[in-house]
């Protein structure tokens, strides 16, 4: 099935939805195109509905028990987000009256605590670009910029020659939802960049050879020239972490965990890595709260007064 099997006013409600995430809301087109096929694959199942107006909330309620038995809870989750996301804007422009996914609850999500990496096994996997080829200068340079600024891959990505401010060693950042913030970058990552900046005009002079338009905006360039993608970034992550020996599903998702996780164990506070991320909301930069036990013991059993447990006790203490 297809969603040209869906019928044209369905469409057109589902077209205008994704306008509307796309020029109001300012999400990315990964997100929007999830959204587009979730509502899709929404339609598709429940077959007769000829218009938005006629769906009740018991009808939808079986949709939603179809996918809690196919789907993971994280999954339904997010399905059922774009659902309700999608009625609240048909509410909203008065298309419909009433909003059929009102009342249906989101399922229940496992505690999620985020993959990352120990330091030592971060600096393994930044030193395994070896080389000065024009591709392992690139990763090298693509690596410590995430690991060094704990941005997305796909704010790394779209990122430009003009988001760099090597002299103050700063970049600027275009996160979620079109929010922009300013990031510092530590020195490997700056000296990385420095090293890749003569291949990028090699790869960027080969593209025009074959009479392409050059890139001339995107920082990170393939093999064609043209801007990386995602999809590439994360398989050359993964592929530098397997070459590495590191057993655990390394994407530069964890590179951006491993960030906010060393940040806080050295002691940063969470309202500065909160900014650091782009989290528009703090609890979830409590995630990463999940820091190593031992060293939350050392700090409780330094600051706290009877936190001394079984060493003994002063003289005086036998007065009291």
């Amino acid at each position: 099935m297809t969603s040209s099997e869906i019928n044209y006013r369905l469409r057109g409600h589902i077209a205008a939805f994704v306008n509307w995430l796309t020029v109001e809301k300012g999400y990315s087109p990964h997100t929007v195109s999830n959204y587009q096929r979730d509502l899709e694959q929404c339609f598709l199942f429940l077959g007769e509905i000829k218009d938005v107006g006629d769906l009740d909330q018991q009808t939808l309620r079986s949709y939603v028990y179809y996918l809690n038995r196919r789907n993971k809870s994280s999954s339904v989750a997010r399905k059922l987000s774009a659902i309700r996301s999608f009625f609240r804007f048909l509410v909203r422009e008065e298309v419909i009256s009433r909003d059929p996914s009102a009342g249906i609850l989101m399922p229940k999500k496992g505690k999620y605590i985020p993959v990352f990496l120990t330091v030592d096994e971060v600096f393994i996997l930044l030193d395994e670009p070896g080389g000065d080829d024009t591709f392992a200068l690139r990763d090298k340079a693509m690596m410590e910029l995430l690991y060094s600024t704990g941005m997305r891959v796909a704010e790394l990505v779209a990122l430009d020659l003009v988001h760099l401010d090597p002299g103050r060693m700063m970049i600027r950042v275009l996160g979620k939802g079109g929010k922009e913030r300013v990031v510092p970058m530590g020195d490997p990552a700056r000296q990385g960049l420095e090293d890749y900046m003569p291949q990028r005009l090699k790869l960027i002079a080969a593209r025009a050879g074959r009479g392409h338009q050059p890139e001339k905006k995107a920082l990170f360039l393939n093999n064609r020239g043209s801007r990386l993608t995602t999809r590439s970034v994360e398989r050359l992550v993964s592929f530098y972490a397997l070459r590495a020996g590191i057993t655990a599903r390394v994407t530069p998702h964890a590179l951006r965990h491993s960030f906010a996780t060393h940040l806080l164990e050295m002691g940063a506070d969470l309202r500065s890595v909160q900014d650091l991320l782009g989290h528009a909301s703090l609890s979830t930069t409590q995630r990463y709260t999940h820091v190593n036990v031992d060293r939350l013991m050392a700090v409780y059993d330094k600051a706290h007064p009877l936190a001394r447990r079984g060493s003994g006790h002063d003289g005086d203490d036998d007065e009291r």
